[in-house]
């Protein structure tokens, strides 16, 4: 099973829109997966689930169905985590359902972090809580893979959330706010494998499930980019010139490749056309873009952006695959 995190400490890159669309390609593609809701904002959630489940899911303070029901227990500081309930979108889709409430497990991670070092066991069942949460919802389900949805932050869930993860794929706009984005980013990344490599040599409890800290950078997806025929328009393309050296040395920490087109970049696993037209449709249909048809009003130019989307979602789901060693499945093959 594949552990692969989409996330940006800059807002609006579309990070919740690829973990939803992306779960479907690979649904379609004959893969099981298992989408993580980890934003406290639960976007994610919404799309995946009608309002009358969300209100069922929400309604109740103790949150039975939500990520909240994994780590009450440590909330409460009365036992360890609880096997996550899953909600089954699909034969081959499911979801851990994200909570507003998931905010106040920032300070007991944050208070967790630094007594790691002194070998204290409740720490680590803390910090390594997502890690195992994650694990045994997709092990409930036999998932192939999770892709976690993360909010922008840089703040202790998301580290606890990161250090959890395999691989970590970063969603860009190209603007000047993605590229600051990216040098956060990288140098954070690097403090914090290397933080918990140094932690996890002080784990006072071999039995006790912990993550390896790999969170591999496998690559940048360019999102919405505005177009002008088959290229970007001018202002667009300035930033997205600045790209691929921008990733190898914030965040890959290598020298600059002097690639000024991110579609000859090995690192750029897509560039995704803006798609805008397409979503009211997909919100209102409750389905993938790339799922429309004339019943959903996808009709006149919308029925070939259908068909762009699929192809272009398609060829993204191949580009992680082959990252991330997921190999090909069920009825299609991932090319």
């Amino acid at each position: 099973m594949k552990t692969i995190a989409f996330f940006n400490n800059k807002g609006g890159v579309g990070k919740t829109s690829l973990v939803y669309h992306l779960s479907w390609m690979f649904r379609d593609l004959g893969l099981r997966t298992l989408a993580i809701d980890l934003d406290p904002q639960a976007n994610l959630t919404s799309m995946f689930l009608r309002e009358d489940r969300l209100e069922k899911i929400w309604q109740d303070e103790n949150r039975p169905l939500s990520i909240m029901k994994a780590i009450r227990p440590i909330m409460k500081g009365l036992g360890d985590i609880e096997i996550p309930e899953i909600e089954r979108c699909d034969d081959s889709i499911g979801v851990i359902a994200g909570d507003l409430g998931f905010s106040r497990f920032e300070d007991k991670l944050s208070d967790a972090w630094p007594r790691c070092l002194e070998g204290d066991e409740s720490s680590f069942r803390i910090v390594s809580s997502l890690y195992r949460i994650i694990v045994s919802g997709a092990e409930s389900m036999d998932a192939d893979m999770a892709l976690i949805d993360l909010g922008p932050n840089l703040g202790a869930i998301n580290r606890a959330v990161l250090i959890s993860a395999q691989y970590i794929a970063v969603p860009l706009a190209a603007d000047l706010y993605s590229l600051q984005g990216l040098r956060n980013l990288g140098p954070t990344l690097r403090r914090w494998r290397e933080e918990w490599w140094e932690r996890r040599k002080k784990n006072p409890e071999p039995s006790l499930q912990i993550p390896e800290g790999k969170m591999e950078p496998i690559g940048y997806i360019v999102l919405q980019h505005a177009m002008r025929g088959d290229k970007p328009a001018k202002a667009f393309g300035r930033w997205m010139e600045r790209i691929p050296d921008e990733y190898s040395i914030s965040v890959l920490d290598e020298p600059a490749q002097n690639i000024k087109d991110a579609a000859n970049d090995p690192h750029c696993l897509a560039l995704l056309k803006n798609y805008r037209s397409l979503m009211p449709l997909a919100m209102e249909a409750r389905k993938p873009m790339f799922f429309l048809t004339p019943a959903d009003g996808a009709i006149g130019a919308h029925t070939a952006a259908v068909k762009d989307c699929y192809a272009d979602i398609k060829r993204l789901a191949g580009s992680i695959a082959r990252k991330c060693g997921i190999p090909a499945s069920g009825k299609d093959q991932i090319r």
